[in-house]
């Protein structure tokens, strides 16, 4: 027996699969994400660039398949919140090189601050509900 799909459900089916995607999608970025917070509260865990451009790219890259979902507002946070941390530690990096104990205080607010941010996105992430929600 064959089963008479109609518009409708195709399109309920498609949708999902949308959402599905973009939840995979946007948890990888935050779990990413959460590495490098993390990683940058651990003496000698600075891995971060790496781990922090590769979640930049997959953001932008899939930034547009988001268009139109409460997804869109997640993918903005993250990339502000890589842009923005990723300018921190740029700037703070000499600070750390040169004078240890201001440089790992600055370090360390950058990084609670970048973990709150991903945190606070992957929580409403997994409600599902947008950034703008949360705020």
């Amino acid at each position: 027996m064959t089963q008479d799909f109609s518009g409708g459900e195709l399109a309920d089916q498609a949708s999902l699969q949308r959402m599905q995607s973009l939840n995979l999608v946007g948890t990888i970025s935050y779990v990413l994400h959460l590495i490098v917070a993390v990683g940058a509260l651990i003496p000698g865990g600075q891995f971060g660039p790496l781990l922090l451009l590769a979640a930049l790219i997959l953001d932008m890259v899939k930034r547009s398949d988001a268009q139109g979902t409460w997804h869109a507002s997640h993918f903005r946070w993250r990339i502000r919140s890589v842009v923005i941390a990723g300018l921190l530690y740029l700037a703070t990096s000499p600070l750390w090189m040169l004078l240890i104990v201001p440089g790992w205080i600055a370090w360390l607010c950058v990084s609670v601050w970048f973990l709150y941010r991903i945190v606070t996105g992957l929580v409403a992430m997994n409600k599902g509900q947008s950034m703008e929600a949360t705020l």
